[in-house]
């Protein structure tokens, strides 16, 4: 038989155990419920724009000699391509000429081309604009605000909205003219 000290002792053992227990749990419920806020909060202020999404409202100035402001809400009622690129980017040079071969026929269908670029110089764009003899709107995003709320990662990068101000379809990479044109069939207003 164990003596009185001794069962004392491993009494006042058990009890130490089971406070660490008990604190132990405590913690890790504090520690999981602090890292759930940050998280949620993180993503809360992140809003990934994909298809089905309704594409969010902006205003940029327009370049090519035409002046003044677009904003996506001026499009309702058409389907837009919105296509970011620059004029550094190869594949956007090669989509170019196929936007603007397409742009006439199907803004008498409804659908608007909008170039969003990511150049920081206007000269440069309207250069580039000259020599590819570009027609669409041409939207300059000086500090990536409207590139950052529609979460595009490569140039070129193009989301295809309908006349409900949906986003459609929304394609990383260059764009051939086959595939270009079975995009905006699918937005064209009905």
């Amino acid at each position: 038989m164990l003596s009185k000290v001794e069962e004392a002792k491993k009494q006042k053992q058990k009890k130490k155990n089971m406070r660490l227990l008990f604190r132990s749990s405590i913690l890790i419920v504090l520690l999981a419920a602090v890292v759930f806020a940050l998280v949620s909060n993180f993503n809360k202020d992140k809003t990934v724009i994909g298809v089905g999404a309704e594409a969010p409202n902006f205003k940029l100035e327009r370049l090519n000699g035409e002046g003044g402001e677009v904003s996506l809400d001026d499009l309702k009622g058409k389907g837009v391509m919105l296509n970011f690129w620059a004029t550094y980017c190869g594949p956007c040079k090669d989509e170019m000429p196929y936007m603007e071969s397409l742009y006439p026929e199907y803004k008498e269908k409804g659908v608007e081309i909008l170039a969003v670029s990511m150049d920081s110089n206007d000269l440069v764009v309207n250069r580039f604009v000259d020599k590819y003899e570009l027609s669409f709107p041409i939207v300059r995003d000086n500090g990536g605000q409207v590139l950052e709320l529609y979460d595009v990662g490569e140039l070129p990068s193009t989301l295809f909205i309908n006349a409900d101000g949906e986003v459609v379809d929304k394609v990383s990479g260059a764009l051939t003219l086959d595939r270009l044109e079975g995009y905006l069939k699918k937005i064209e207003p009905q």
